[in-house]
């Protein structure tokens, strides 16, 4: 099992890659356990803070957005299992490291400018198989998760499989997720419920603000996140943000990118 505590190019004799333009020491640990052809991008930029990477399985992908904007940093700890991905979109930010984990197929796609608290799971597996006793059956199947873009995930939050969260949703203390949320909305709980609509947050803390103080500042609205909520609008899973040369591309890339061969 190959662990890698640098950050830089990397390929083995089991086609498993890291592909990132530079060198990075700090809080740095990548696992390829018993697995081929898995895949590690990391856009130049990505404001690297905390990494720990393992990949269970084969041709698993995660690729990290790059950081343009003032955020927290990165901190993550990722599982990807078999024929999985996990996609991290632009100007993420952490306040402490978040777990992820996409296993059996399934997929996790973060959007760009999502703020994650301390504490934070997104996973679309329950680690164990549940079964029924009659039939046998399997009965907590893995299920991809789609978080869209300028998503707020406050502190303890669980995302569990097969859910959907639209852009600019807020998700409350505590809550766990486990069905679609709209665009533009607070929810909380255990299971989280909307709790209020046509809302819209910034990144900027209050605990600065004088009382009475306006909101938002001149210059802080983030207009494109600024919409009704709308039941029916929730995102979808978009191709790789950095993908690799045509001539790079192994079958589960050149799927991901919508490419049919044959």
């Amino acid at each position: 099992m190959p662990t890698i505590y640098e950050l830089a190019r990397y390929k083995d004799e089991l086609g498993n890659e890291i592909v990132y333009d530079g060198s990075l020491e700090l809080k740095i640990d990548i696992r390829f356990k018993n697995g081929k052809n898995n895949r590690l991008v990391i856009a130049p930029g990505a404001d690297l803070r905390d990494l720990l990477v393992i990949f269970t399985g084969d041709n698993g992908l995660i690729e990290i957005g790059t950081t343009t904007k003032p955020r927290a940093g990165l901190r993550f700890e990722l599982r990807c299992g078999h024929q999985s991905t996990i996609r991290i979109g632009d100007n993420v930010g952490c306040a402490g490291r978040a777990f992820i984990s996409a296993v059996e197929g399934e997929d996790v796609s973060i959007g760009e400018d999502v703020m994650f608290a301390k504490n934070i799971e997104v996973r679309v597996d329950d680690t164990h198989p549940l079964f029924d006793v009659e039939s046998e059956e399997r009965v907590n199947p893995s299920k991809s998760i789609v978080i869209g873009e300028h998503v707020w995930l406050a502190k303890h939050v669980v995302v569990m499989g097969g859910v959907t969260i639209g852009d600019g949703a807020v998700i409350g203390f505590r809550s766990i997720v486990t069905s679609a949320i709209p665009n533009n909305c607070v929810a909380v709980g255990v299971p989280a419920k909307v709790v209020r609509r046509n809302v819209a947050w910034e990144r900027p803390e209050v605990v600065h603000r004088l009382p009475g103080e306006k909101h938002p500042r001149p210059g802080e609205k983030s207009e494109p996140y600024w919409n009704v909520t709308d039941d029916d609008l929730l995102p979808k899973v978009t191709s790789p943000t950095l993908p690799a040369p045509e001539s790079e591309r192994g079958p589960l890339l050149g799927r991901l990118l919508g490419r049919r061969d044959g």
